[in-house]
């Protein structure tokens, strides 16, 4: 994993691509001994904390602005993946049921955010894309997770009623979010009373999906959605129980964490893949890949259909939208199409698939899905993750968007920011502001920081005079305090890009560590 990623730096290539190129080389090896992993323990050691990353990271604002477009992607497209692949897939197949077409579509429906934004890292982007892609992200692992345990169940029990299972599907959706919601209250209160802010606090993030999963699992609701709902709960009010301290070590681990599972499932499909194509008895191998080609090209026709129909359909049948909303760009709806990659959570409910049904005889077809899954996975990353940035290019997408381009809202809110810790200056230390040359000289620099629109303190205007280090100490932690509630308060205020406060907020942490250090 670490090679493929410092090979994936160096060519300029999305590591996910690399990772799943070189799972499939080491499958190749000669004399590589057989390796399998037991389904039941998939979800519970991998999807937890990916999907706790992922709605960690998650900006709330945006997704509740954009949450119109990310339901209908989130959801509407899982189920019509989900249907094609049905019934695609049991014109192909000898023996193939619909419960089993569902139980593919559900698998191969969802796409992968981490490969999508590391594709697009570096590209000239709206930030409006990037943020439906991960907003679809999140809805969308929820509703093919469920369509993939709905498949499941019917496929275990042999028995499918309409209106049960619509009745199930929205009782353990509600009842999952309800769980999640519940465990992210309980935990928050520990956090922020009892923790406070201590070095447990980190370890307990990483408990906590795990938690929210098995107890909604325990009693047959969605464990997916438990842990996303908690993760956005806990993440939205990280900021009352953690410092400075508790989350950059956070940030750190999670990036770590993430970077591991999510290269782990990758090269865990590749050295499966011997024992996968032996499996397959159903079809000859060329067939197999034949229908699995075919599958991969309707996925991705339907995604880029779906796309279109979706942005300019609704401005079609209510006015109200096309006169609310500026016109769509049809280039950003091609892009978003053409960048349904999918990913871990399809690996990860692939591999999720029981050996043998209840009554002890195998899992029909079970092989098969597996092949099917990690070429739609090989395709879909492979080819539209390569063409991706040439597409846009080609097009010649425009990256502006209608909100303020980052640096722009950067410089708007650090001017807000020195305008706050010169008033406190001026209120807190009006004393100090006549008597210490330290407070001087910090009032002189913010001064022309405000006519320069920067804050951050020159190396000249870091004064070291000794019998002022504590004072100097003292009005710089309280100008990062003032500086940190005004982030959270323009937070509250949803004017700006919240990843953009809290990429400040991250800066903050960083230079009260400094300060601490001295």
């Amino acid at each position: 994993m670490a090679m493929l990623f410092v090979l994936s730096q160096r060519i300029k290539i999305s590591y996910p691509i690399l990772l799943v190129i070189g799972g499939l080389l080491i499958s190749l090896i000669p004399g590589l001994p057989e390796f399998s992993i037991n389904p039941d323990i998939v979800f519970l050691v991998f999807l937890p904390p990916l999907l706790f990353e992922a709605a960690w990271y998650t900006s709330w604002n945006s997704f509740w602005k954009n949450r119109r477009s990310i339901m209908i992607m989130g959801f509407g497209l899982v189920f019509l993946t989900s249907l094609v692949v049905a019934y695609i897939s049991v014109s192909l197949i000898p023996g193939f049921t619909l419960a089993l077409g569902f139980l593919l579509g559900g698998i191969i429906s969802p796409p992968d955010a981490v490969a999508a934004t590391s594709v697009l890292k570096g590209v000239n982007i709206p930030r409006r894309g990037i943020t439906l892609l991960e907003g679809e992200s999140l809805v969308n692992d929820a509703a093919s997770l469920t369509v993939f345990r709905m498949a499941l169940a019917v496929i275990m029990t042999g028995t499918f009623t309409m209106g049960e299972a619509v009745v199930g599907f929205f009782t353990l959706a509600i009842m999952g979010v309800f769980v999640g919601l519940i465990i992210g209250h309980i935990l928050y209160i520990f956090l922020k009373h009892v923790a406070k802010a201590s070095s447990i606090t980190t370890p307990i993030t990483i408990i906590a999906p795990y938690i929210m999963y098995t107890v909604a699992e325990h009693f047959e609701w969605s464990g997916v959605l438990a842990v996303v709902s908690g993760g956005l709960f806990l993440s939205f009010r990280s900021k009352d129980y953690m410092d400075y301290h508790t989350r950059i070590q956070t940030r750190e681990v999670w990036e770590t964490i993430g970077f591991l599972l999510n290269g782990f499932v990758f090269i865990l499909i590749g050295l499966e893949l011997p024992i996968i194509i032996k499996g397959i008895e159903s079809v000859s191998m060329e067939w197999a890949i034949e229908i699995a080609l075919m599958i991969t090209g309707a996925i991705i026709l339907v995604r880029i259909l779906f796309m279109f129909l979706a942005t300019y359909l609704p401005r079609m049948l209510f006015p109200p939208i096309r006169r609310k909303e500026a016109r769509p760009s049809w280039k950003l709806s091609l892009i978003l199409g053409w960048a349904g990659m999918r990913g871990v959570v399809s690996l990860a409910s692939a591999l999720a698939i029981p050996l043998y049904l209840s009554k002890g005889h195998a899992f029909p077809h079970r092989n098969l899905i597996l092949f099917i899954t990690f070429i739609v996975i090989l395709i879909t990353l492979v080819l539209q993750g390569l063409t991706l940035p040439w597409l846009i290019k080609g097009i010649k997408l425009d990256g502006k968007s209608e909100e303020l381009p980052d640096d722009a809202q950067i410089e708007a809110i650090r001017y807000k920011l020195v305008k706050d810790e010169i008033h406190l200056l001026k209120t807190k230390y009006a004393k100090e502001l006549e008597e210490s040359n330290t407070v001087k000289a910090i009032n002189l620099q913010l001064k022309r920081a405000l006519e320069s629109s920067a804050t951050t303190l020159s190396s000249e205007a870091k004064i070291k005079i000794a019998n002022e280090k504590d004072l100097y100490k003292r009005v710089m932690q309280d100008l990062i305090d003032v500086r940190r509630k005004s982030v959270y308060d323009m937070m509250n205020e949803k004017i700006y890009d919240e990843k953009v406060l809290r990429s400040l907020e991250h800066n903050l942490d960083l230079e009260e560590s400094r300060l601490n250090k001295r």
